[in-house]
């Protein structure tokens, strides 16, 4: 079976949690947006997708709804995951087809069941993709951030999303150990929430929590002393309020979350062949994601490890990254994918 030279464009998704991303082979990084989208619930219409649809969390009347259809790197709402890749892929190309795209690696968190893994690749083959293989996000995150996969040495990640922290130790393309939880960015930003609601009494949402983390949120004490204004629904007046709230008291909120990260850590290695152990503390653990950028953190795991640890280049796009160098070498990473894909597929 032949295409056409239109119809051989192969995208690499990272279909996030909080935020989705699309490489578009030979062009790079197309498309970088939240996976949200804004719903009319009495006439099913999509009023928003993407950023414009995070714009509206919490600030919607009842009539709409904002979703979000992925939850812990899980497809939670089939037709709504479909909508949101369906418009990112119209905007990369808004006068080409769908089908123009034809093949696409998909980066999955790596503890996903058979079923949950079908239906990611049915919704980028909804969405107008001819053919769609999963990739493990640990495997296409250590490719993005151009780690030597193949060599038969140790090269341990931890990817901190929005939903998971995928913790995966690779040698020889493979994985060794991996573990994925379900304690991330989201995470934190509900333990931002309860602290600020039991503490001053204080409703925010999560654009609010998720700020905090941001501006002021640390795992290890500050140099310099933080704060920053809030304001929510008072919970005894109901309300408006403005409060002042502080790095101690955050840190403090996301404490217990972060040492969850770090025992798991410590877990993978301990039950890792101690060949990969040497090499571990050799060359240090590599941390990329979004919670990867929370001030300390790899200075927090580097205590409690004792071993060097490093935030890799532009932490938050090495995993699209990775599946970008997949379906551009598709011959080459023809292993590591978790579909049946043949040479035959290859050369179509």
């Amino acid at each position: 079976m032949k295409f056409f030279p239109f119809f051989r464009k192969n995208i690499g998704i990272d279909l996030g949690t909080s935020n989705s991303l699309i490489y578009l082979d030979k062009r790079g990084i197309v498309v970088n947006e939240p996976s949200v989208v804004a719903v009319n619930v009495k006439t099913n219409q999509i009023l928003a997708v993407g950023e414009d649809a995070r714009k509206m969390l919490g600030r919607t009347p009842v009539h709409v709804n904002v979703i979000r259809p992925l939850v812990n790197g899980v497809i939670s709402d089939f037709e709504m995951t479909q909508e949101i890749l369906r418009s990112f892929l119209r905007k990369i190309d808004n006068r080409a087809m769908l089908a123009n795209y034809h093949k696409a690696v998909i980066g999955v968190p790596s503890d996903l069941t058979e079923v949950e893994r079908k239906s990611v690749e049915d919704v980028v083959r909804g969405a107008g993709v001819f053919q769609a293989y999963i990739v493990e996000e640990p495997l296409a995150a250590a490719l993005g951030a151009r780690l030597p996969i193949d060599e038969p040495s140790a090269n341990m990640i931890v990817d901190i999303g929005g939903g998971t922290t995928e913790i995966a130790i690779i040698s020889m393309a493979g994985t060794v150990k991996a573990r994925s939880l379900k304690v991330a960015g989201d995470k934190l930003n509900d333990d931002i929430m309860r602290f600020i609601r039991d503490e001053f009494q204080l409703a925010i949402g999560e654009p609010t929590a998720e700020e905090l983390k941001m501006a002021i949120g640390s795992a290890l004490p500050l140099a310099q002393k933080l704060e920053m204004t809030i304001r929510g629904r008072d919970l005894t007046t109901g309300l408006p309020k403005e409060i002042i709230v502080r790095d101690t008291q955050i840190r403090a909120a996301i404490a217990k979350s972060l040492k969850i990260i770090v025992d798991n850590i410590k877990e993978v290695i301990e039950i890792s062949p101690p060949e990969l152990v040497g090499d571990i503390l050799h060359k240090g653990v590599y941390l990329c994601g979004g919670g990867s950028l929370l001030k300390g953190f790899d200075q927090l795991i580097a205590r409690d490890l004792a071993v060097s640890v490093s935030v890799v280049d532009d932490p938050l796009t090495c995993v699209v990254r990775g599946t970008g160098i997949i379906v551009e070498n598709l011959s080459k990473y023809l292993r590591i994918l978790n579909s049946p894909l043949t040479p035959r597929d290859i050369k179509l």
